[in-house]
C-alpha cells in the first residue's frame, strides 16, 4: 500500500456539469432530460444531465442516437463563456483551501490539502470538504461530487462512487479493502483493450491485479505499462498534486456534416486548423517537434500520423506543410467525418519561429471546443462541435439553448429554429418558468447576448 498515511488529496468532479448549468439557468429544464453537445447529425453527446442518463444515454454517443432514446429531451449546443465563468469560480473556491489545485478540465481538479496543514485526519478533512461543496452550491447553484484519499488514484475512484452529490472520504487503512473487489477497468490507463486482455487472463478485479505476477503482466502489458498498473492495484501512487500543468499539445479538429472525399476541400480545412493551431502556439509562446494528423473515416475507424521535425516550430507554413504531406498518405476515397491537426513535444519560445512567416489573424470564430476541453481529458465533459459567431448579424442560424436578448420581452435562450423562425423561452436563473414566443429569425428587436447572471446565496 502507499506510504501516506494522511487523507490529504481531494477531487472535485462536478456532476453533469454542463447540463447542470444549462438546468440552472433555464427553470423549464429542471427536472427534465438535458442533453449538451453536437445538434446536428454528425453531433456527440458532451454531457448528459442525470434525467438524461436513465434513458441510456451517456457522453460520446452519438446525438442522433441518443434522440432515439430520448426523443423527448432538450438538444442543446453549449454556452462555453457560462461554463468558463462557472469553473472559475469552483477553482477559486479550491485555491482558497490550498495553493496547490491541479486543475484537469473545466469541471474537475485535484486539491492538495496537506499542503497548508501538517495535522490532517478523517474528521478534519470531512468537515473542509463539506464546507466546500456547501461553498460551492452557494457560489455557483451546482453540486460537486467530492473524493478524499492518501493518494490521487483513490481519490479520483472516491469522487465517482456516489455521484451525484456525494463526499466520500477513504480512510489510508481501508483503501486496500475498497479497491480489491472493483473492476479492473476502474485503474486509470486500463481501456477497452487492455481490459479485455486482462480479464481473458483470469484478472477482473483490481485485487485480481494486486496479486498478479509482475513478469506476467510486464510480459502481457509491456515493462511501463505493466508495472504501472500493478503499483496503482496495490495503492501505490506518488504522484503529486502539480499546481500549474503544462500542456503537452495543441490541437484543433473538426467534425463534418457528411463525409468529405475532396482532397483539396480537406487540404483547406486542414490549412485553416493549422492557422489556429499555430496561433494558439503563438500566444502561448511555444514550439512543438512533432506534427500530428487524427483522421475518422466513414466506418468510424481512426487514424493518427505523425512526424518528428529536427526543429520545433510555431509556424502554420510549416504545420499545414507537414500535415498536408501525412493527409496525402492516407486513403480518403471512402469518406472522412472528422479531420484534426496537432502539435505536441512542446517548449518555450524557439529561434526557428523568427524565420516563420507572419500569419495575419483570422476572425472565422473561436477555437473548437476540443481545445477548451484540452486542459484535462480525464472528465466526462470533453469534446463538442466548434463554436461560431451566431445569430442573424453573423449569417448563421440560431443555436437551441443560445442566450439572446429582445428589445420587448428581454433576456431568454433559444427553443428551435428552422424555415425562417426562431422560438425563444424567455427566463433566467432566477425567474419562473418563462412563456414562449416565436419570431422571424432576422427579428431586428432579437440579438445574441452573454449569459445570465446567477447571484450567489448570501451567507
Amino acid at each position: 500500500m502507499s506510504d501516506r498515511t494522511v487523507p490529504g488529496v481531494m477531487h472535485l468532479d462536478l456532476d453533469a456539469f454542463f447540463a447542470a448549468v444549462e438546468q440552472r439557468d433555464k427553470p423549464s429544464l429542471r427536472g427534465k432530460p438535458v442533453v449538451v453537445g453536437g445538434t446536428a447529425g454528425r453531433g456527440v453527446v458532451a454531457t448528459a444531465s442525470y434525467e438524461a442518463r436513465v434513458f441510456g444515454i451517456g457522453s460520446a454517443m452519438p446525438t442522433a442516437r441518443a434522440r432515439r432514446l430520448c426523443p423527448n429531451a432538450a438538444y442543446l449546443a453549449g454556452r462555453f463563456e457560462a461554463y468558463r465563468v462557472v469553473s472559475h469560480q469552483v477553482m477559486d473556491l479550491a485555491h482558497e483551501l490550498s495553493p496547490l489545485v491541479e486543475p484537469l478540465s473545466l469541471d474537475e481538479a485535484f486539491v492538495d490539502l496537506s499542503a497548508t496543514r501538517d495535522d490532517l485526519d478523517v474528521e478534519q478533512v470531512t468537515r473542509i470538504a463539506e464546507r466546500f461543496r456547501a461553498d460551492v452550491r452557494a457560489r455557483t447553484g451546482l453540486t460537486v461530487s467530492v473524493g478524499v484519499a492518501a493518494t490521487k488514484l483513490v481519490a479520483k475512484i472516491a469522487s465517482d462512487l456516489r455521484k451525484p452529490d456525494a463526499l466520500v472520504v477513504v480512510p489510508p487503512a481501508e483503501q486496500e479493502a475498497l479497491l480489491a473487489p472493483m473492476s479492473v477497468r476502474k485503474i486509470p490507463g486500463v481501456g477497452a483493450v487492455t481490459g479485455d486482455r486482462l480479464i481473458r487472463s483470469g484478472v477482473k478485479t483490481i485485487g485480481d491485479l494486486a496479486a498478479a505476477d509482475e513478469r506476467e503482466l510486464v510480459r502481457m502489458l509491456g515493462k511501463a505499462h505493466g508495472t504501472a498498473l500493478l503499483a496503482y492495484a496495490r495503492g501505490v501512487d506518488p504522484r503529486p498534486v502539480v499546481a500549474e500543468r503544462e500542456a503537452k499539445s495543441v490541437s484543433a479538429e473538426e467534425t463534418f456534416a457528411v463525409d468529405l472525399t475532396d482532397r483539396r476541400d480537406l487540404g483547406e480545412r486542414l490549412r485553416r486548423m493549422a492557422d489556429r493551431v499555430a496561433a494558439r502556439l503563438g500566444a502561448s509562446g511555444l514550439s512543438g517537434r512533432t506534427v500530428t494528423i487524427k483522421v475518422r473515416r466513414y466506418d468510424f475507424s481512426t487514424l493518427n500520423r505523425s512526424r518528428t521535425l529536427l526543429h520545433a516550430t510555431s509556424s502554420a507554413k510549416e504545420i499545414t506543410q507537414h500535415a498536408t504531406e501525412l493527409l496525402a498518405a492516407i486513403d480518403v476515397a471512402d469518406g472522412v467525418r472528422l479531420l484534426g491537426v496537432g502539435v505536441s513535444g512542446l517548449s518555450e519560445f524557439s529561434q526557428t519561429d523568427l524565420l516563420a512567416e507572419l500569419e495575419p489573424e483570422r476572425a472565422d470564430g473561436a477555437d473548437d471546443l476540443h481545445d477548451l476541453a484540452e486542459a484535462g481529458q480525464e472528465g466526462e465533459d470533453e469534446t463538442l462541435e466548434s463554436p461560431q459567431p451566431y445569430g442573424p448579424s453573423a449569417g448563421a442560424a440560431w443555436r437551441p439553448g443560445q442566450d439572446v436578448t429582445h428589445g420587448e420581452f428581454g433576456p431568454g435562450w433559444v427553443q428551435g429554429s428552422g424555415a425562417g423562425r426562431v422560438t425563444v423561452r424567455f427566463e433566467g436563473p432566477h425567474t419562473p418558468v418563462g412563456r414562449i414566443r416565436t419570431f422571424r429569425d432576422d427579428d431586428p428587436d432579437l440579438a445574441p447576448t452573454g449569459p445570465p447572471v446567477f447571484t450567489p446565496e448570501l451567507p
